[in-house]
């Protein structure tokens, strides 16, 4: 069946349309819609669309007086997807630990601009940045808001928060007289002092939300990958001083004490979890911390670390011993009934590649119809934005994205994107 998109807005024009104020009545005619909240294909559904904003859900299909209409009719439409763990200024390949050397800022925003784009046209319209440098995200999010550039709506933490040496101490690896002694102004802390001094830099940076690194990490110059890196007192006053400026708090972990110092003060989400046990688990879920697993990067570092001379020595073992869990820890938390978050970590593998990341979770036992939630609904939870985003429904931005085939039947449906609406902007229509 053909597509009739009368009076359709091209994706190359979207751009003057980033803040997500489409001009204009529209309806779209969904041959089937998900709903994110229950989890289901809803058959033969039309969507009215008010300057950008859902105005309402109708059965079958129907259109108004001065409404453009946009035919899906042959597809089935869903929320625009969440990825709740990107890094837009970052790709990694052979170059990555010497450009730290030899780039810019102005190289790592013009990568994010590109890497932005194709996220966007990946059906990714929504996306947490989880650390950066020189708070290349805030600008990227400010120009994508002031329609710019084209990319998803972006909630950046900046600079992540580390500790002297930890996952995220932008100088690990340096010799001894380039590393200096960061502090919390590059994202370096010690003590409860500067630990409150950081989230407030933050804030005065532009940041939307905290992202701290509880323990060890992979990728990093440095020994340990799983050991805990903050102290209890002072994620406490991380996570108690983020609630003053209204930010939530992201955090990074692979091992089990830094997990559970950071559940136990409070914060929001635990990205990796890697030796997550059922102790961990049975914490998160009385405090209702999400998980967001990164199973993509898990697989990817696997994958590299059996290439000779890919990554430094240090890095290869710590990639070949993390990255084969999380899958079993993802299966084991999915079991336990811990909330779970889509988040992929792109910028390890290939941004516009997120949606590899569902047919990871559908293998290890979530089902295809949670998968997709754990994309819109639980997304838009974790990001406290569930009045705007997460559904197709009235008041919410008209995001929407659509594919051929059902997803609840073919997962991998999602790695083929033909349709991209972020706030009534058609950035996406089918050829």
């Amino acid at each position: 069946m053909s597509l009739l998109f009368v009076g359709g807005v091209a994706a190359q024009d979207g751009g003057a349309q980033q803040k997500g104020t489409g001009q204009g009545n529209i309806a779209v005619h969904a041959g089937w819609l998900f709903d994110s909240e229950k989890g289901r294909l809803l058959e033969k559904r039309t969507v009215h669309i008010v300057d950008g904003r859902v105005e309402s859900v109708e059965r079958g299909f129907t259109r108004r007086s001065g409404e453009r209409l946009i035919d899906l009719s042959a597809f089935s439409v869903l929320p625009g997807l969440m990825d709740m763990h990107t890094h837009l200024a970052y790709e990694y390949g052979p170059r990555t630990y010497t450009e730290t050397f030899t780039w810019n800022p102005a190289d790592y925003t013009l990568r994010a601009v590109n890497t932005a784009e194709r996220t966007l046209q990946a059906g990714f319209t929504t996306v947490r940045d989880l650390g950066d440098s020189d708070n290349v995200t805030v600008s990227l999010r400010n120009a994508i808001n002031r329609g710019d550039i084209i990319g998803p709506r972006v909630f950046t933490a900046g600079t992540s928060i580390a500790t002297t040496g930890g996952h995220a101490d932008p100088t690990n690896g340096y010799r001894h007289d380039l590393m200096g002694s960061p502090g919390p102004a590059e994202g370096v802390i010690n003590g409860e002092a500067s630990a409150r001094e950081a989230v407030r830099q933050r804030y005065k940076d532009g940041a939307d939300l905290i992202k701290i690194t509880a323990t060890g990490g992979v990728l990093s110059v440095a020994k340990s990958g799983q050991n805990p890196q903050f102290m209890q007192d002072e994620v406490e006053a991380i996570v108690a001083t983020a609630r003053d400026y209204g930010f939530t708090v992201a955090v990074h972990a692979h091992g089990k004490e830094g997990m559970e110092r950071a559940i136990r003060a409070g914060v929001d989400s635990i990205e990796h979890g890697t030796y997550m046990d059922d102790e961990t688990m049975a914490l998160m879920v009385q405090h209702n911390t999400w998980y967001v697993p990164t199973l993509m990067a898990g697989d990817w570092v696997t994958q590299k670390s059996k290439v000779e001379g890919f990554f430094p020595e240090m890095v290869r073992t710590k990639a070949a011993a993390i990255g084969p869990l999380l899958q079993d820890t993802f299966q084991r938390a999915h079991r336990k009934g811990v909330n779970i978050a889509f988040g992929t970590d792109t910028g390890v593998s290939r941004h516009g590649d997120n949606a590899q990341e569902f047919a990871l979770m559908v293998q290890a036992g979530m089902s295809p119809a949670d998968a997709i939630r754990s994309a819109t609904w639980n997304a838009a939870q974790l990001l406290n934005a569930q009045d705007e985003l997460g559904s197709i429904a009235p008041g919410k931005w008209a995001d929407m994205v659509a594919v051929i085939g059902n997803p609840l039947e073919d997962i991998t449906a999602l790695e083929r994107i033909r349709f991209v609406m972020k706030g009534g902007v058609v950035y996406k229509k089918p050829q």
